[in-house]
């Protein structure tokens, strides 16, 4: 009798290893696969931006400096590896953008051109859906994260090599200016 109580508490534990186990193993694939998401929405961002500079290097010849700041964060972002490169690139590229959209505020008659509209509206939509996958990942992360570090996942998180992951985050250097209010003019 007691050899069979043994064997199942020994059959519990084991089940409930596997099971701790498959769960990190899913969240981990999880996170994967958001960021996968993430890179789907920067590849259309990727292409889309060609268009958008050559639309605008032909009203501001003398932002040249900062459309090829925005080609040079676009052509690092493409060639980034692993995803926290990817992530360091994508927010390098992020700042870019927005240094283009208010260099485009000194330029009426672009703005009111329609090959750049229509880009623009794009890569709102787009900016808006990394956004959104961005939220997803991070959520994603969380989960992971919360599985690695709490009890008693934590124990198999370690034996099998999991950690704590970083989340897409916006960079130190633009929290100031992000966490600044907004001036508004009329």
């Amino acid at each position: 009798m007691t050899l069979i109580i043994i064997l199942v508490v020994v059959a519990l534990i084991v089940i409930a290893c596997i099971s701790i186990y498959n769960n990190l193993v899913k969240l981990r694939n999880n996170r994967e696969n958001a960021f996968a998401n993430i890179d789907v929405q920067l590849k259309q961002r990727h292409d889309l931006i060609p268009q958008l500079v050559a639309t605008v290097k032909g009203y501001a010849q003398h932002e040249k400096e900062l459309l090829e700041r925005v080609t040079q964060a676009r052509a690092a972002a493409m060639n980034a590896t692993g995803i926290n490169d990817k992530i360091q690139a994508e927010n390098a590229l992020s700042s870019a953008l927005a240094g283009l959209k208010v260099s485009v505020e000194a330029y009426p008659e672009l703005k009111a051109n329609q090959n750049f509209l229509q880009l623009q509206e794009e890569i709102s939509d787009i900016e808006n859906k990394i956004a959104a996958t961005r939220r997803y990942f991070n959520t994603a992360t969380r989960e992971l994260n919360n599985a690695v570090q709490t009890f008693p996942s934590n124990i198999f998180a370690n034996m099998f090599g999991f950690h704590k992951e970083p989340m897409f985050e916006i960079p130190k250097e633009e929290r100031a200016t992000i966490e600044k209010a907004p001036e508004i003019k009329f």
